[in-house]
């Protein structure tokens, strides 16, 4: 029995567009040009006799009919991405992972020699952003975010835990000897919430105020400032293992806490693919050490 079938072309140009709402990043993801995808989703709507599209403020927008379209089609890509993974004997494909700066940098790409070679046939994309992907328009197949209390809204596992100490560079402090003025009348840095080294005072039992407010910067930047003698940073310990270790940066205190923790999310629809499982496994075995016991 014969099937009904659109070209496959036109099909993936329109699941394209759709998950994009842009028929331009549509174009950019298949490697064709602006008009190829406008004129393949044209050709479809000529097919089945509606209009799939409607001009939005920012790109396109569906329709009611391309929505239902969209919904009935994308659990067929699924399964036939599914088949051909199946038939492969190791994940392939690229898989984009967007990440908190601080995190990316100290923590992944340090690992990055090591995940290429232990699944070379994988693409890893690294993204680095403040900004949360949206994984249900596929922007990122996993994405790395950080939940100050509890764990995020959407399904995601523990990547790191770590507590959160004083950190400097050799020699800022006078001596070796912590004193409440010591540390806390220099330059404090911090990257969370405006109470983090009050919090932390009162748990290390100094009765000294802290000055009102600590340098707030992006972790990124207050880290390496502390790195580079500008200051005491006080974050977590994930993030600083490798100058650490490097000598240089120096734990001020074995005083510390925890506070929030790093999470990885899974896109629903991405999850299905061999290779984000594999890349999801991966992350999670070679973070093991950062997770509390």
């Amino acid at each position: 029995m014969s099937r009904t079938l659109p070209p496959l072309n036109a099909l993936r140009a329109f699941e394209a567009a759709a998950r994009h709402e842009s028929f331009s990043r549509a174009a950019d993801e298949l490697g064709v040009s602006h008009s190829a995808i406008s004129r393949h989703v044209r050709g479809l709507e000529a097919r089945l006799g509606v209009h799939l599209f409607r001009d939005a403020a920012r790109g396109v927008a569906l329709t009611a009919e391309g929505s239902h379209y969209l919904q009935r089609i994308t659990p067929a890509f699924d399964v036939i991405g599914e088949a051909t993974e199946g038939l492969a004997d190791a994940p392939a494909g690229r898989v984009v992972v967007n990440s908190e700066p601080v995190f990316a940098t100290k923590i992944v790409i340090p690992l990055l020699a090591k995940f290429q070679q232990d699944l070379p046939g994988i693409d890893l994309r690294l993204v680095g952003s403040n900004e949360l992907a949206d994984l249900d328009r596929y922007e990122a197949d996993l994405a790395i975010r950080y939940a100050k209390t509890g764990s995020l809204d959407q399904p995601s596992d523990l990547l790191s835990d770590a507590p959160i100490y004083p950190f400097t560079a050799p020699g800022y402090l006078p001596n070796d000897t912590l004193r409440p003025n010591d540390l806390l009348e220099r330059l404090l840095l911090r990257d969370r919430g405006p109470n983090i080294w009050i919090d932390w005072a009162r748990i290390a039992g100094f009765d000294v105020a802290v000055p009102d407010p600590p340098w707030r910067m992006r972790a990124a930047l207050a880290l390496e400032a502390a790195v580079h003698g500008a200051g005491i940073y006080l974050g977590a310990s994930d993030g600083t293992h490798l100058d650490e270790t490097a000598g240089r940066l120096v734990r001020v205190s074995d005083v510390g806490f925890r506070q929030g923790s790093f999470h990885l999310l899974t896109s629903g629809q991405a999850g299905r693919r061999k290779a984000v499982r594999q890349v999801r496994t991966w992350l999670l075995d070679h973070t093991q050490a950062l997770r509390s016991a």
